[in-house]
């Protein structure tokens, strides 16, 4: 029982250490977003051309070429994008955050620095161009004249920070290990790669696939973010009114983190010396 709360209290110190340093979180993820894109002649623009040049090829194969019609009664690109942009703050926040202590082996390697808020510095980069991709989203229903549900203004929020936690907690243990086996950055890319096709992110599960075997798609958390960026843009269903998926998804999202926060504590001393 001691060692339990030996453990939390290591814990608590842990989200205390990480608030304390909410002020040079925020000016190091704000300077990571512009130093990402230095020197190039579009500087951070290409951070939004890229995604948008993704989605238009994907809108041309699947719409254009293989016609697909609409899903839910709303245009196969609204519907399509809505799974894909948080796909992509999803897969580039943990490639990012997966390498961070590589990247800032300097500060790695400065005993006084907190390195624990190093994930947290490149997941918040990469969601203030997310930020921008559902401003985009909203943009394009609204070009469609395709309504929203007004818990869209709630939903989009909830579902980004649980995204924005999700990453986080994988982060910490993707960056950790990753620094004594640098085979798991190749891991990550592939499972990625993977990942992006076992989501329902461009065919309709509910229509495709029994209701019988929904669930084993549902194991994995990021169909719930999915599913979440279609009820607040097209459905209006409430994460309340999923209360298995959301309690599952937070219980996961959860432990993920606590294990991750427990791995990174835990292999933090010996960073300095691998880098």
């Amino acid at each position: 029982m001691k060692r339990v709360a030996n453990k939390f209290k290591e814990f608590l110190r842990f989200i205390y250490d990480i608030w304390l340093n909410r002020e040079i979180i925020w000016s190091l993820a704000k300077n990571d977003f512009k130093v990402g894109y230095a020197g190039s002649l579009f500087g951070a623009v290409w951070a939004f051309i890229q995604p948008i040049m993704t989605i238009l090829v994907f809108w041309f194969v699947f719409q254009v070429g293989f016609r697909s019609a609409p899903v839910s009664d709303v245009p196969f690109l609204l519907w399509f994008s809505s799974g894909l942009i948080p796909w992509f703050f999803f897969s580039t926040a943990l490639t990012n955050g997966t390498n961070c202590l590589m990247e800032y082996s300097y500060l790695v390697k400065k005993i006084v620095f907190r390195v624990a808020v190093l994930p947290i510095i490149k997941i918040l980069s990469a969601f203030f161009v997310h930020v921008f991709f559902i401003a985009f989203l909203i943009f394009l229903y609204v070009c469609y004249g395709q309504p929203m549900p007004w818990t869209a203004i709630i939903q989009i929020p909830y579902y980004a920070l649980c995204m924005f936690f999700l990453t986080l907690g994988f982060s910490y243990v993707t960056s950790s290990m990753v620094v004594f086996l640098k085979d798991i950055g190749q891991i990550i890319a592939i499972v990625l790669q993977f990942g992006m096709w076992l989501t329902p992110i461009m065919w309709d599960y509910k229509n495709m696939i029994p209701e019988n075997y929904w669930w084993i798609l549902k194991l994995n958390p990021m169909c719930y973010i999915v599913d979440g960026y279609r009820d607040s843009l097209i459905t209006g269903v409430m994460f309340y009114q999923k209360l298995n998926s959301t309690m599952y998804f937070w219980v996961m999202a959860m432990a993920l983190f606590v294990g991750g926060a427990f791995i990174f504590r835990r292999l933090r001393p010996h960073f300095a010396d691998v880098l």
